[in-house]
């Protein structure tokens, strides 16, 4: 018992000793005795201090940020063309001759065409014959004709024979038409007869009809078919098609019945008939067409290809898109130079000589010469009538020359261009004339009365030092309303002339701005001296 209570004792001493230790613990320390001022200002500096570092820390933040994306920052793709190109001739200056040829079929054909272009001419010859054949013909499809050349000069009869065989119809065409005569009869030489007479065939046709860009090498199908067979027989043969994405429905007589996509056999029922799936409305053109129809047809309808049939309506051929671009690419560069008063040429600017451009740009040259006579005969005929006015203000009314000229000219051209491109985009036709023509006048109206009161302004305070007398405000009144009837003329002659080249079968673009600048050029100044002579003669009559 007395051992009991000698244990509580002690532990209740020993609670008491640890609740005054708890005491004191939570007892505040003394505050260090610092007066109002200095305690601002090191809490003041403290505050600073952890600005600056959060600054600092963001700083840091963006560095990093700008710094990783830089490094992730992909390389432009000519970027990457360029260091592939020089890894390519790094590998051919060390003779490392598989590993090239290895990492130049990683490219794409028209890829591995610009690196040919980019090495020494007399390397190309050798550096080709490294190419596998699958890989060295569609190479050889992109290369510029003169590279083509150059190897096909440098080739054995056999080779020539893998290579051009190995080439699809419509590339080998397109390569023929670009060689010399001598080439020309070499390639068909080394030939199989089947060949020849397809290529043949494609030349027959006339320069830039449908005919002469289409490709024979396309997926025909029967009505008969079913689906698995259709999808095996494209299996079987569609490897040297030029496209296995539209197949063409044909008869034993070869007429086309329809048209089957690829998407609809892979979604059709295996046993279905190809008669029960395809598409009977068919888009199609003649293989007479002018090759920027079927280009325009193309665009129009979306098409990967479009089918060309003969005048018995039988298949024979089909023009895929790529070759529709490049016709689009043809057309445009010749409306371009032909607006541009310059013959058309096929030929890109740096192969053609200098006597070829001479040439191609001499003769309108000549013939706008010519017809910029009118201009001084004008000025001639109406001679005896000027000399009514004094010297200095003929000088006068002879500055304002230039510009009204170039306001007609400006004027025509803009109609022109818009009426021109409104034809070829088929969005306009001939019998649109009268349509056209009210159109132009409107906007002619409204382009010479703005014209008119800003040349007024212009004339009578610039030119005229805001001289109010009669004679000059006479001359403001005459180079203005010249300004408003130039413009007027100019937008219909540049709006009617376009239409009535496309009538009488001419190409519009012919009808562009050197040609309608020089009448508009003739015709305004023919109206500016009428309108001298009407309005400042009488009055310099009466005034001497």
């Amino acid at each position: 018992m007395n051992l009991l209570r000698e244990e509580n004792e002690k532990l209740d001493e020993e609670l008491q000793q640890q609740t005054t230790e708890d005491d004191q613990l939570k007892t505040p320390a003394p505050r260090l005795s610092l007066d109002e001022d200095e305690q601002e200002r090191a809490e003041r500096e403290l505050d600073e201090q952890f600005e600056r570092e959060e600054e600092e820390q963001e700083r840091e933040v963006e560095q990093d940020e700008q710094a990783l994306a830089e490094d992730e920052m992909p390389d432009s793709y000519e970027e990457i063309m360029e260091d592939t190109f020089e890894s390519l001739e790094d590998l051919l200056d060390n003779k490392k001759y598989a590993d090239f040829v290895r990492e130049l079929e990683k490219l794409n054909p028209i890829d591995a065409a610009d690196f040919f272009e980019n090495l020494p001419p007399k390397r190309i010859p050798a550096v080709f014959r490294l190419l596998k054949k699958d890989s060295a013909a569609e190479v050889f499809a992109e290369l510029d004709a003169p590279l083509q050349e150059r190897i096909i000069s440098a080739m054995t009869d056999r080779e020539i024979s893998v290579i051009v065989e190995d080439l699809f119809l419509d590339d080998a065409v397109d390569m023929l038409t670009e060689m010399p005569a001598n080439i020309v009869r070499r390639i068909k030489k080394n030939t199989t007869p089947e060949t020849r007479a397809q290529i043949n065939r494609l030349l027959a046709y006339p320069e830039d009809s449908a005919g002469s860009v289409m490709t024979s090498e396309f997926v025909d199908l029967r009505k008969t078919m079913t689906v698995s067979e259709a999808i095996k027989h494209i299996r079987q043969t569609g490897i040297d098609k030029e496209t296995v994405y539209t197949a063409y429905v044909i008869d034993d007589s070869r007429i086309l019945e329809g048209i089957v996509s690829f998407k609809d056999l892979l979604f059709s029922a295996r046993d279905a008939l190809i008669g029960d799936i395809m598409e009977p409305n068919i888009i199609y053109a003649n293989t007479l067409d002018d090759q920027e129809t079927v280009a325009d047809i193309i665009a129009k309808y979306n098409l990967l290809s479009l089918p060309i049939v003969d005048r018995e309506s039988r298949l024979v051929g089909i023009v895929t898109v790529d070759d529709a671009l490049d016709v689009i690419e043809e057309e445009t560069t010749e409306d371009i130079e032909k607006m541009a008063a310059i013959l058309p040429t096929d030929k890109p600017y740096m192969r053609t000589s200098v006597w070829e451009n001479f040439k191609k740009r001499i003769p309108w040259l000549l013939l706008l010469m010519l017809t910029a006579t009118f201009t001084g005969t004008i000025i001639t005929m109406l001679e005896g009538k000027i000399d009514a006015l004094d010297f200095p203000l003929v000088l006068s009314l002879s500055a304002f020359i230039p510009m009204l000229m170039s306001t007609g000219g400006n004027a025509g051209g803009q109609s022109s261009v818009t009426v021109i491109r409104a034809l070829s985009l088929g969005e306009i036709e001939p019998k649109d004339i009268l349509r056209v023509v009210w159109k132009e006048v409107r906007i002619a109206m409204l382009c010479g009365a703005c014209v008119f009161g800003a040349c007024f302004i212009k004339t009578w305070a610039y030119d005229c030092k805001f001289n109010t007398e009669p004679q000059y405000l006479m001359i403001a009144a005459a180079v203005s309303a010249t300004v408003f009837v130039a413009i007027v003329l100019a937008k219909l002659i540049g709006a009617i002339l376009p239409i009535g080249a496309k009538v009488i079968r001419l190409d519009p673009s012919v009808m562009a701005s050197p040609f309608i600048t020089t009448i508009v050029d003739t015709l305004t100044l023919l109206v500016y001296f009428l309108i001298v002579i009407y309005l400042l003669v009488p009055q310099m009559t009466a005034v001497l």
